[in-house]
């Protein structure tokens, strides 16, 4: 957190009102310069609960960044556990249905009494972020408070003000008198006389960021303070203009070139400039109180103050218009060069270095999607367009799989579509041995063509990616998948067993969890429990230590789980792996079909065992579903139609119980955890409010309950939501 800045005008009034009130959640909403940041400082140095801090910036705008960020102040807290942050690395459709009511249950539970003070959430500007936020701000402890700093409206206020939970502090409480000017003057060593106080306080309205950018001005010439015209419509452009005016150019110019930059340090700053004095330049800047926050103890790293910054960039298209994008990719050289490279993707993104930025998206995208960065992935793609992915081939191959793993079928047909009749012939950047390579793996996921064109493939891919390939494991792991889909079995153990080593080599576990199922469920086909047993706990292991609850695959580890603990006579084991599983089918569609149907089958057969039924019938209409859009699947087409020749002729044909929630359900689900709107769900979910409405409806029957809180409850309750 910021340091105390002495002689600062004391906000100790609104404060200890604040903190009396008892309410968990402060607002503190005010444009920029009216010392919100300042007076959550003195919050800090006053309060004698536990003070947790946190500065948001543009990287924090992403639900994992987000929710990581605020896991990590609370961690190690009261039993919080410092393995928190960890935990909310999971896939990104599942941070509002699984990360956040982790954290909101965390949080919950802490017993110690704590103040939160949340710095420029103005920064945070995706619904997803806004959504899981409000769903940790309802899970502060009483005798604790959250205070929320912003420049522009917080979403959550709204609500929380209708309600009467919530505090409130505007640009009116923040405003100065005469008093609070005469302190900054003084804290300034600026000697002014009472009238000049009086005329700066009336002309800059009691901003406190005019009264202290008038005490710089008169630290010049105290005439100037009181010759400021209060008639000029742009008192903060026209107080900005004198202070920078004073500097000398180098000064100016190093200011306003380095204004591009969201945080800035000696050596980034040196070498965006092309210049060696940039450590000189940071502390005389930051010795004429230019509005330069350390962010560090070391005192290496800066920011400008928001306002200062905007000024400054404003200089600098006025000025020298034609020399940002220059800085732009002179900053992205050095973020590559510091293993930096989602930075230098901010930084490219506005300029026209397409190509560039293209290239440098295509290597860290799987990177980025298996930690977890779904949303920052989905906002790049989105910020490139669909024509500069398509222009380059083997990304168009990498938005697919982006989109295969959210469950998003329509987005991953019409990215295969593309890349199908697409051809290239440079060197990937995706790591994969050759464009054709990449093609055939993505196809083979799809297998729109059924098993022999998925064999043939896999072949290619196989025979392409070498032992030291990063796709190494997956073209194994599709080589498997078509070997069972044409009834060969010993093929189909040996890809899957050379994806597991190949898997192991690059850390990747998706492709581990989805081959040590495969070859679990063939182990128990044969009778061998106890290498099933070990192929298992080695499936779920992975699913823990790599977050990927909500992955695809997953849902073939939790099936065979639940088929082992049944085995075992575990029924109540079995349950929780079926529930499991029947979460994260929402996220295995026709983008995935063999292991969409295959997934569901096992669940299905399950179920069977243990004579649900009802929940049988469910999912082999879903795999009707996936099946109308892929009808070649090889023998799992055969293994379908045994099933319900076996259910339809089986001596409880209607069968009781309560259906499970669809894959659309589960999906709405966890925003019946906010304070949405069933429109602003809709919206969310890019539905209309009739069916998120019919939706709801269906939810509130399938689990017994009839509001919002019974069905969060009931769904936490099942496994539905959170752990």
């Amino acid at each position: 957190m910021p340091g105390l800045r002495p002689n600062a005008v004391s906000r100790a009034g609104l404060i200890d009102t604040s903190i009396r009130s008892g309410q968990r959640v402060v607002g503190l909403t005010a444009p920029a310069g009216y010392g919100k940041s300042s007076l959550l400082t003195q919050w800090a140095h006053r309060d004698t609960r536990a003070v947790l801090w946190i500065s948001l910036d543009r990287w924090d705008d992403d639900p994992l960044s987000l929710l990581t960020v605020i896991a990590s102040a609370f961690a190690g807290l009261d039993g919080t556990g410092h393995d928190l942050p960890r935990d909310m690395v999971t896939a990104g459709p599942s941070m509002l249905g699984r990360a956040a009511p982790r954290l909101a249950s965390a949080i919950a539970g802490i017993d110690t009494p704590f103040v939160l003070l949340l710095d420029d959430l103005q920064e945070v500007r995706s619904t997803a972020c806004h959504d899981v936020l409000a769903l940790v701000l309802g899970a502060i402890p009483a005798g604790s408070q959250v205070v929320i700093a912003s420049r522009s409206e917080q979403p959550h206020l709204p609500r929380l003000r209708a309600e009467g939970r919530a505090l409130e502090i505007v640009a009116d409480d923040l405003t100065l008198d005469v008093e609070g000017a005469r302190q900054i003057f003084a804290a300034s060593q600026v000697v002014v006389t009472p009238d000049t106080l009086e005329a700066v306080t009336d002309r800059t309205e009691g901003w406190p960021a005019g009264i202290y950018l008038a005490a710089l001005i008169a630290g010049h010439d105290a005439g100037d303070a009181a010759m400021m015209s209060g008639a000029d419509p742009y008192v903060a452009d026209y107080l900005q203009r004198e202070a920078y005016l004073r500097l000398p150019a180098e000064m100016r110019r190093f200011l306003r070139r380095t204004a591009l930059l969201e945080q800035v340090s000696a050596p980034l700053c040196d070498a965006v400039l092309g210049g060696q004095d940039a450590k000189r330049m940071l502390r005389r800047v930051e010795g004429s109180s230019l509005f330069l926050i350390p962010l560090d103890r070391h005192r290496e790293w800066f920011r400008y103050h928001a306002l200062f910054r905007e000024f400054l960039l404003g200089e600098l298209m006025t000025r020298e218009p034609g020399l940002s994008d220059d800085l732009r990719v002179r900053a992205a050289d050095w973020y590559e060069a510091h293993d930096l490279p989602r930075r230098a993707v901010e930084m490219l993104l506005p300029t026209p270095h397409r190509d560039r930025c293209v290239r440098l998206i295509t290597r860290i995208v799987m990177t980025s999607v298996q930690s977890g960065r779904i949303a920052t992935v989905d906002r790049w793609l989105h910020a490139l367009g669909d024509a500069a992915i398509a222009g380059y081939p083997p990304l168009a191959v990498l938005a697919g799989y982006v989109a295969a793993y959210q469950g998003h079928a329509t987005a991953a047909e019409h990215w295969g579509s593309i890349v199908d009749r697409s051809s290239f012939d440079g060197a990937g950047l995706d790591g994969s041995a050759s464009y054709a390579s990449a093609q055939a793996m993505f196809r083979a996921l799809r297998c729109p063509e059924g098993p022999d064109r998925m064999l043939a493939d896999t072949r290619l891919a196989m025979a392409s990616e070498k032992p030291l390939s990063v796709w190494r494991d997956t073209a194994h792991a599709l080589g498997g998948d078509a070997a069972l889909l044409d009834g060969d079995v010993p093929a189909a153990t040996r890809h899957f067993r050379s994806a597991i080593a190949a898997a192991h080599d690059v850390g990747h576990g998706d492709t581990l969890i989805f081959s040590e199922a495969q070859l679990a469920q063939l182990e128990m086909d044969g009778g061998r429990w106890e290498g099933a047993r070990t192929r298992i706990q080695r499936a779920v292991d992975a699913v823990a230590r790599h977050r990927m609850e909500d992955y695809p695959p997953s849902a073939l580890a939790f099936a065979a789980a639940a088929r082992l603990a049944l085995h075992d006579g575990d029924l109540a084991s079995a349950q929780q792996h079926l529930r499991s599983g029947m979460r994260v089918r929402v996220f295995c569609t026709y983008a995935f079909p063999s292991l969409a149907v295959r997934a569901r089958l096992h669940l299905a057969r399950t179920s069977w065992a243990i004579g649900d039924h009802v929940t049988v019938r469910h999912l082999l209409r879903e795999i009707d579903d996936v099946l109308e859009r892929r009808p070649n699947l090889g023998t799992l087409g055969e293994e379908v139609t045994a099933l319900r020749e076996r259910l339809d002729s089986g001596p409880d044909r209607a069968g009781p119980g309560t259906p499970p929630l669809s894959p659309a359900e589960l999906r709405l689900l966890p925003y019946l955890q906010t304070y949405l709107t069933i429109r602003e769900i809709a919206e969310r979910l890019y539905v209309s409010r009739n069916t998120a409405s019919t939706e709801i409806g269906s939810i509130y029957r399938k689990l017994g309950v009839t509001s919002r809180g019974a069905a969060v409850r009931r769904a936490i309750a099942r496994g539905l939501l959170g752990d």
